[in-house]
């Protein structure tokens, strides 16, 4: 276990009553939903060691190489014969590959559009709605990304108060953009990120900022994806501009320029249809898959129900948990296609000497996590129960409406950057241990799994899931709670990561392939 990760200290323990839930009358564990000391009668179960909060406690004898069971589905086998009441953790459980039954299109719920709801948004040229009305300075390459934040920086507080329908002006600067291949998967998702958050509904004006010998060139982002230059889409690079400060002085003059007229659109009543929602978890624990997850699961329904969409991604985070997806696919291509990308991570992982069982984190460890299986289906929660109606590539544009799923890493920064890339207008992230994450230029709404770390990261957490336990709050309610919310934050209401200024770092386009 790594030193810097240190456990959580439960304030609650002795406000619940029950001590242990079973998710399911299949399951052959039980979550510890207080500390269960050694000894202690569980029902008619004796724990034969402590069993930390959020841990599993064997709910019967379990024989070495038996599947064990969580919300009726497996999430590993046992390494050794497990007594009755043993903690169940990594010390005997063992990670077997997902032989889950892969069925089609078999149990697709049938989905009602009534597009009642509206919230406060920017209404854009194309269509779509913004949330926020940003200005973004993007970097066409790392070479670029210094003369990028100065160029953000030149323009004061002083000056942005003059214009009260400019939300900020935004730096999206990255690691990469040179030293690697003009084709294939990792050229593909780093234009089609640049690309996407040029024409994100939330950005009113774009600045590309590019060295000039890189091989990204800004002129091949625009080519390939039909971009042209305007008033509100201008670019720069520092070698043909004279160098780093006659750069930074022409971009404030091109930013000064674009301030007025991004100032004129201003917020007006539009259909809820026009959101699209990132569902993201980060820091997860036990109470992920219990509270906070299905409860947005709750809340992403009723976003569909209004014709809205909600993007599920982290593609190794739904791994053994992808067959609940196929069974509500609505049509065949579809699952095939999320099947293809599961396909893709198997072999991925396996030329880079690795394993998906390496993505349960020391953290996610501590939280009662124990194999990526059990975290798959405790995160496949968020996607509520709607039907599964696309699949995207990462950062490809999701142009469908309702439930989809795009291809990512589990790293929280690069799986958010592509779905932003993709349009998503609002970013909902559910948080066991404490992720203090924000994200521009959409904004971040962070939901506590637990009542613990909310109380303990108050300033951090917008809305606490952890309530269903501690409370009795059922998970309808909280998902109605950060549904409100959600459309609050679409008009206007700052998040917390907001109002603390976070978001500036969390431009991370996913690299793959090779760097020369």
């Amino acid at each position: 276990m790594s030193d810097d990760v240190t456990p959580i200290v439960w304030m609650n323990d002795d406000a619940i009553r029950n001590p242990a839930l079973q998710l399911s009358g299949d399951d052959n564990v039980g979550v510890a939903l207080r500390t269960l000391k050694e000894s202690e009668q569980v029902n008619d179960i004796t724990c034969n060691q402590l069993i930390p909060k959020g841990h599993k406690l064997a709910l019967r004898p379990i024989a070495a190489g038996e599947r064990v069971l969580k919300y009726a589905q497996t999430i590993g086998v046992a390494r050794t014969d497990i007594a009755a009441g043993d903690h169940i953790h990594t010390h005997n459980l063992d990670f077997q590959n997902n032989d889950a039954t892969h069925e089609f299109c078999k149990d697709i719920p049938e989905l009602v559009v009534r597009e009642t709801d509206v919230f406060q948004g920017y209404p854009r040229n194309d269509g779509r709605t913004g949330t926020r009305n940003f200005i973004a300075v993007l970097s066409s390459v790392n070479c670029s990304a210094t003369a990028v934040h100065h160029i953000v920086r030149s323009i004061g507080d002083e000056v942005l108060a003059q214009y009260p329908n400019v939300d900020g002006i935004a730096a999206f600067t990255h690691g990469t953009g040179c030293g690697m291949a003009t084709q294939g998967e990792g050229w593909d998702n780093l234009q089609r990120v640049l690309a996407g958050y040029a024409t994100h509904p939330n950005i009113g004006g774009v600045l590309f900022v590019g060295l000039g010998c890189e091989a990204s060139q800004i002129q091949t982002t625009l080519s390939e994806h039909s971009l042209s230059r305007g008033p509100l889409l201008c670019t720069m690079n520092i070698q043909t501009s004279g160098g780093h400060k006659k750069t930074v002085e022409q971009g404030r003059q091109h930013l000064m320029t674009m301030l007025p007229e991004v100032n004129k659109i201003a917020r007006s009543s539009c259909p809820v249809s026009s959101l699209m929602l990132a569902l993201q978890c980060g820091g997860s624990d036990a109470w992920s898959g219990i509270t906070a997850n299905p409860a947005l699961g709750y809340a992403s329904d009723l976003l569909v129900a209004q014709g809205g969409t909600a993007v599920l991604a982290e593609t190794p985070e739904i791994y053994g948990a992808e067959h609940l997806l196929t069974r509500r696919a609505v049509n065949n291509s579809v699952a095939q296609s999320l099947m293809e990308r599961i396909a893709w991570w198997q072999d991925y992982v396996e030329r880079n000497n690795g394993s998906l069982d390496n993505n349960p984190s020391p953290g996610n460890k501590l939280g009662g996590l124990t194999t990526i299986l059990e975290k798959s289906l405790g995160a496949v929660a968020k996607g509520g129960t709607s039907p599964l109606a696309g699949v995207f590539q990462y950062a490809q544009t999701v142009d469908c409406r309702g439930f989809v799923f795009m291809d990512s890493p589990g790293y929280d920064p690069a799986s958010v950057t592509g779905q932003v890339a993709g349009g998503c207008n609002l970013v909902s992230f559910t948080t066991g241990r404490g992720s203090t994450f924000g994200c521009k230029p959409a904004p971040s709404l962070k939901i506590a799994t637990n009542t613990d770390m909310y109380s303990q990261l108050e300033d951090d957490m917008d809305i606490n899931a952890g309530s269903i336990v501690s409370d009795g709050q059922s998970v309808a309610d909280v998902g109605q709670q950060i549904y409100d919310k959600l459309l609050r934050v679409a008009s206007g209401e700052k998040t917390l990561s907001e109002q603390h200024g976070l978001g500036d770092n969390e431009f991370v386009p996913w690299q793959i392939g090779a760097t020369m």
